[in-house]
């Protein structure tokens, strides 16, 4: 008889511009990489640490999801200690609790939310910020970039929006929430919830947005592409020092 062990889900938080994105990568740092070295000091051996979402190159996260099944010795207060310990500065998880041997961060999520901050002050270009934004230095007519967000809401094919295609799962994606808000005295975040999201989704909408709201594009675009006008193409994607995944949302989360 095995051992019993105990799956545990982790909240994280780390900043992306030290790392190609979420997933293993041979030869190259990522953050799914850095848990699993960290997990495997503790065990001393490899065990598989799965995330709720690949989040990309220079992507931070303030919420993401993640578990992995640790021998049953282990509590998960004891758990967060031992690994914030062992991680490199860029990561910090923030919480651990104990779940269901079926939990699967990926699988089991409903709804994930991104942030993208972007700094129309001169002080977004500050180092103390520029990399956990896009430091944009330049005004923008935001209530033309919320217009543009208030036709996201609902289902619709991101097709257009997205970099490359899941033709198994389809470009169909159900967006509960999309607004704009200020940040701070920096400038603004860009907020949106779905139940999924197409690779560089988010960065190419908010890129789309704010050449609305600069007024190199028609605001009428937007309903356009999202329609799949086959005549037009997005602007190029936003940078992703101004992208955080911040929430992950489960059915039996209170």
């Amino acid at each position: 008889m095995s051992d019993p062990e105990t799956r545990f889900r982790l909240t994280l938080h780390y900043d992306g511009g030290a790392f190609r994105g979420w997933q293993v990568q041979p030869g190259k740092p990522t953050v799914q990489g850095a848990i699993e070295n960290a997990v495997s000091r503790l065990t001393g051996e490899h065990r598989t640490v799965v995330g709720s979402g690949r989040t990309d190159t220079g992507v931070h996260a303030t919420g993401q999801i993640a578990a992995v099944t640790m021998p049953a010795r282990w509590t998960a207060r004891e758990l967060a200690r031992s690994l914030n310990a062992l991680l490199p500065d860029t990561i910090w998880v923030r919480d651990i609790e104990a779940v269901p041997e079926s939990f699967h961060p990926r699988i089991d999520a409903v709804a994930r939310t991104y942030e993208y901050r972007i700094g129309t002050a001169p002080g977004a270009a500050s180092p103390f910020h520029r990399r956990w934004c896009w430091p944009l230095c330049r005004p923008l007519d935001l209530d033309a970039a919320a217009r543009a967000a208030h036709l996201l809401p609902g289902e619709h094919e991101f097709r257009a929006f997205a970099k490359s295609g899941q033709p198994q799962r389809g470009y169909v994606c159900r967006v509960s929430s999309a607004r704009w808000s200020p940040w701070n005295d920096l400038g603004a975040v860009f907020a949106i919830t779905a139940n999924r999201f197409l690779h560089r989704m988010v960065r190419y909408l908010v890129g789309t947005m704010v050449d609305i709201a600069l007024g190199r594009r028609k605001e009428e675009e937007m309903a356009l592409l999202l329609h799949g006008d086959a005549k037009l193409v997005t602007s190029r994607p936003a940078p992703p020092s101004g992208l955080f995944l911040t929430r992950v949302e489960y059915d039996h989360d209170t």
